[in-house]
């Protein structure tokens, strides 16, 4: 191929970047709107949209900076320690909380097809994202294994799979970061 699409050469160019690394502005209404119209673009056998996307700004994000503190002292955390974790809540001028819901027994979609299809919906919204000049990142961890954020985030039924941090970028990423090569991932089935 002589020359790369332009849609190409921005997929290839996204990259995670942390809180810490975001400021202002985050994406506003109609940029998310895109993001979660590009995330329903993702492979869905029946389509199920077997996801959910909360956001979180605004008031929102002290209100989960504090669930945070709170879950994390209840955890054993030390006050420093759970500070940490309410100051990193608020970093990110937009936290979007995905939330997954998986029918077990859906006579059709088996479950492992419908989280791949929530994996696909994240990419498509990160993907999204960068397009728009936005820059962000997947977090999940132990917290989202706590009954209270749990509680806090997912209704009946629904899993709590992570958050997305969005802002715009205030640095570039590192040079150099290692992810496997086209070679590691593609082999002829025999």
């Amino acid at each position: 191929m002589s020359t790369m699409p332009e849609t190409l050469a921005t997929l290839l160019s996204r990259h995670s970047l942390g809180g810490k690394h975001l400021g202002e502005p985050g994406p506003d209404d109609a940029a998310l709107r895109l993001m979660a119209l590009a995330a329903l673009r993702a492979p869905d056998h029946g389509g199920l949209a077997p996801f959910r996307f909360k956001l979180v700004r605004g008031a929102a994000r002290e209100r989960m900076a504090t669930l945070f503190e709170t879950v994390a002292l209840a955890a054993g955390k030390d006050e420093a320690e759970a500070r940490i974790d309410a100051e990193r809540a608020l970093r990110p001028p937009v936290t979007v909380a995905v939330v997954a819901r998986i029918d077990m027994g859906h006579p059709i979609v088996p479950a492992h097809e419908q989280w791949a299809a929530v994996g696909g919906a994240v990419a498509n919204f990160l993907n999204a994202a960068h397009a728009l000049g936005f820059a962000g990142k997947m977090l999940s961890g132990h917290k989202v294994r706590q009954p209270a954020i749990q509680a806090a985030f997912c209704d009946t039924g629904e899993t709590l799979v992570g958050w997305i941090s969005l802002g715009t970028p205030v640095r570039e990423p590192a040079p150099g970061h290692a992810k496997a090569g086209a070679v590691e991932v593609l082999s002829d089935w025999r």
